[in-house]
């Protein structure tokens, strides 16, 4: 009996792209198709172009072919997270939509998960990145990292494109979280990891998703839920900085006490104070939003996605 693969993805405004990348996918795995059956499915995160149309009219030719509307956008964290979680195989495999996580891995991925991996995941060796990404991704690795719990470290320049065994994914569903960080899910879950290098090929139509905002939000949403290292550095912070500013309180004592007539401490001191000592307050208070923001957000109970239609499930 052949195995089932389940390749997913999920899409936002990508009409230029989703065809070549439902082709390109048909044409690998009809390479394959002597040891393996596969779906691909695909959600569409409520496009505004004709991104929803072209999928329905792929999906009638080809029964292969699952198409997941969604009835708003839902974001980029908890859409791509539903795809996965809607393969049946017995492998899921995730790509991005916008044709920049090769196709052509697939046999790879395959490959290394019947040696015994539970999953394999792409690692970017070159990317089209500019200098400031390049530099911010780099940053938010060796941060991420320095203060991650239980030494979970994130893999470097893995963007959770690969193939997920289905032990994984049944895992990954039993987790209440309706706003999932996938990447820190699956090395908080364990098990060994095949890493399978590529150079990311620059994207050809459209452009990216990402933002300052997204990026903003991949980032904060892993510390956050990857690490309680930034609640115990404000503790530590708060208790250093309160002992700092007893020491130098105690010296502008004394030296105020021993030079009476001639000390005059000024208005430069506590101007810097003040300010110094409110910017430390309102980082903390952010730091301490983002981690009650996620508190709220597991318990507020929304689902992960509302479907709007579903092809050929």
């Amino acid at each position: 009996m052949k195995k089932l693969i389940s390749i997913v993805s999920s899409c936002y405004n990508e009409e230029y792209n989703v065809t070549e990348l439902y082709e390109k996918v048909k044409a690998q795995m009809e390479k394959l198709s002597d040891k393996y059956d596969y779906e691909h499915i695909l959600v569409d995160n409520c496009s505004t172009d004709n991104t929803a149309k072209i999928l329905k009219e792929l999906a009638n030719k080809d029964k292969n072919l699952k198409v997941i509307i969604n009835s708003r956008n839902f974001g980029h964290i908890r859409s791509p997270f539903w795809a996965m979680v809607n393969g049946s195989g017995d492998a899921v495999i995730y790509m991005a939509s916008d044709l920049q996580d090769p196709p052509e891995l697939i046999p790879k991925f395959i490959e290394k998960w019947e040696q015994g991996y539970k999953y394999a995941l792409a690692q970017k060796e070159k990317t089209e990145d500019n200098f400031i990404v390049g530099f911010l991704r780099n940053s938010f690795y060796f941060i991420i990292n320095r203060l991650a719990d239980d030494n979970t470290e994130l893999l470097k320049n893995c963007t959770g494109f690969g193939l997920y065994d289905k032990k994984i994914i049944d895992i990954l569903k039993s987790i209440d979280d309706t706003y999932p960080y996938t990447r820190g899910l699956i090395r908080d879950i364990g098990f060994e990891v095949a890493l399978i290098p590529f150079n990311q090929p620059k994207r050809k139509f459209g452009k990216t998703k990402n933002n300052f905002y997204t990026l903003y939000d991949n980032a904060m949403i892993g510390i956050v839920k990857h690490s309680k290292v930034p609640l115990r550095l404000m503790t530590f912070s708060g208790f250093i900085l309160a002992t700092a500013s007893m020491i130098i309180a105690f010296v502008y004592l004394i030296y105020k006490l021993l030079h009476w007539n001639t000390f005059d401490v000024g208005m430069a001191p506590i101007v810097i104070g003040l300010f110094f000592f409110s910017s430390v307050q309102l980082l903390f208070l952010g730091i301490l939003g983002e981690y009650i923001g996620a508190i709220y957000t597991r318990i507020d109970k929304k689902p992960i996605i509302v479907e709007k239609e579903r092809i050929n499930f």
